[in-house]
C-alpha cells in the first residue's frame, strides 16, 4: 500500500537520531551542528567601550559650548593605559578602546579642533554618546547559540569571541552510494547502445558535496542478488548512510528488497504516492542505520535523494527535524496541473523579474529526462487532487542547488 511522502518522511524521522557528538577544532566545525548551548564566557563588551575615534569627555563640560577642554592622556585598542579624565580635561581615544574612568561620553574627532592649548569642543554632548555599554550585547552566562545551531562564518567568529576552540558538534554521517543494474558502465567508459553510462552515482555524490558531505565514494553493483547482499552488508557495516539507486520496483531482476533482508535490514516502507519516485524504499540496519532505495531513473534518484535522503542525513548532522527539509515558497511564472492520486513533483527553474524570484515550470519527457532536468534548480511540489494551479500562485519548491 502506497503511502504519502509526508507519512514517509514522518517514518524516517522516528528512525534517525543524531549522531554521537565530538568535539572539533574551530578550524574544522563549520558546516557542523552544535551538540551544546554555546555561551558568553564574560559580559559583552567586557567594558564600556568607544564606538568612534575621538575624545572622551565629561558632558557636563561641554554643556557651555563652544569649549576648550586639556587633553591628557591617550588610549587606544588593546592598550592597558588608564588615564582619567577629570573636570575640564579630554582624553583622545580610538575605536574600540575602553572608556576612561570620569568620562561619560565621547566626542567624534571631526566635531573638534585640536591645537597646541587643547581641543575645542563645538557643541553640547549627550550622556553616553558613541559608547558601547558593558554588557549591552550579552552577560555572562548568556545563551549566544542554542543547541542545534549551524555553525557558519558568523557562528565560528562567535565562539572564538567566547574562548570556545574545539565546540562540541554533531559528524557529519559516513555515507556510500551503490548503483545497480547490469547496464551501467563508468563514465569514462565506451558503451554500446543496450548500455548506459552511470550517471546516478556522479549525481548523488555531487548532491552530497552541496551540501556538506563531501568525498563520498560510489560503485556500481550487478544485478545479482548474492553480490548485492553482500556488498550492502559490508556497506552498511562501514556507514551510517547507504543510497541505492535501481532495482526497487517489481521487475525481474529488483533484487534490492531481497538483498536488504537477506543483509539483516528491515524494511520500514516500499512504495510511495508520488510521481517521480514511486517505488521508493527506506530500511534500516542495527541502531541508527540507515538505507534508501530510489528508483534507477535519473529524475526519481534526484527526487527522492531531496525528499527522503537529504533530510535524514541532515538529522543525523543535528539539524533540528523541523528544518531537515529544505524548502522555499515562491510564485510561480506558470500553470501547472497537479495529479489525482499522486503527489507530483515538477521540474521548475528559477526566474527573475522586478518582483524577486518566481518559479518556471520546465516541461519533460518522463522520470528518465535527464536532459530536461540538467535544466531545473529544483523541483515544485503539488499536493494531490491539487488540479490546475495557475501564475502568480505560491506553491511549495525543493530547491536542487543553493538558491542565488
Amino acid at each position: 500500500m502506497l503511502i504519502t511522502p509526508t507519512k514517509a518522511l514522518g517514518i524516517i524521522l522516528e528512525q534517525v537520531c543524531p549522531l554521537k557528538a565530538l568535539r572539533l577544532p574551530l578550524s574544522q566545525a563549520s558546516g557542523h551542528c552544535l551538540a551544546e548551548e554555546l555561551r558568553s564566557d564574560r559580559d559583552q563588551p567586557a567594558a564600556d567601550r568607544s564606538a568612534m575615534d575621538g575624545f572622551a569627555v565629561r558632558s557636563a563640560d561641554l554643556v557651555h559650548s563652544p569649549c576648550r577642554l586639556r587633553l591628557v592622556g591617550e588610549v587606544a585598542a588593546g592598550s592597558p593605559a588608564r588615564p582619567r579624565v577629570r573636570p575640564g580635561t579630554c582624553v583622545r581615544i580610538l575605536t574600540g578602546a575602553n572608556v576612561p574612568a570620569g568620562a561619560d561620553a565621547v566626542v567624534i574627532v571631526e566635531q573638534t579642533k585640536e591645537s597646541d592649548s587643547g581641543v575645542m569642543f563645538s557643541r553640547p554632548v549627550r550622556v553616553g554618546a558613541n559608547i558601547r555599554k558593558r554588557g549591552e550585547e550579552a552577560m555572562k552566562a548568556d545563551v549566544l547559540l542554542k543547541k542545534g545551531a549551524l555553525l557558519g562564518a558568523a557562528q565560528i567568529g562567535l565562539c572564538a569571541t567566547v574562548g570556545k576552540a574545539r565546540p562540541k558538534v554533531y559528524p557529519r554521517p559516513r555515507v556510500t552510494v551503490l548503483c545497480t543494474g547490469e547496464e551501467l558502465r563508468l563514465v569514462s567508459e565506451r558503451v554500446s547502445r543496450h548500455e548506459l553510462r552511470d550517471s546516478n552515482g556522479p549525481s548523488l555524490t555531487a548532491a552530497l558535496a552541496l551540501w556538506g558531505y563531501q568525498g563520498v565514494a560510489h560503485k556500481v553493483v550487478p544485478d545479482d542478488p548474492k553480490a548485492l547482499a553482500a556488498k550492502l552488508k559490508r556497506a552498511a557495516t562501514e556507514h551510517d548512510v547507504v543510497i541505492l539507486s535501481g532495482g526497487v520496483s517489481v521487475g525481474k531482476y529488483d533484487f534490492v528488497p531481497e538483498a536488504i533482508e537477506s543483509a539483516g535490514g528491515r524494511i520500514r516502507f516500499h512504495g510511495v504516492a508520488m510521481r517521480p519516485g514511486k517505488p521508493e524504499l527506506y530500511a534500516t540496519v542495527g541502531a541508527n542505520k540507515h538505507i534508501f532505495g530510489l528508483p534507477g531513473n535519473p529524475l526519481s534518484v534526484m527526487t527522492g535523494f531531496y525528499e527522503f535522503a537529504l533530510p535524514a542525513l541532515r538529522r543525523l548532522s543535528g539539524v533540528e527535524p523541523r528544518l531537515c527539509q529544505a524548502s522555499v515558497h515562491l510564485p510561480l511564472a506558470g500553470e501547472v496541473v497537479g495529479l489525482a492520486k499522486l503527489v507530483r513533483y515538477i521540474l521548475a527553474k528559477l526566474v527573475s523579474n522586478k518582483k524577486g524570484l518566481s518559479l518556471m515550470p520546465i516541461k519533460s519527457h518522463g522520470s528518465g529526462d535527464l536532459i530536461s532536468g540538467g535544466t531545473a534548480d529544483g523541483v515544485i511540489v503539488l499536493p494531490r487532487k491539487a488540479g490546475k494551479i495557475p501564475a502568480p500562485s505560491v506553491v511549495v519548491f525543493r530547491p536542487w542547488r543553493p538558491l542565488p
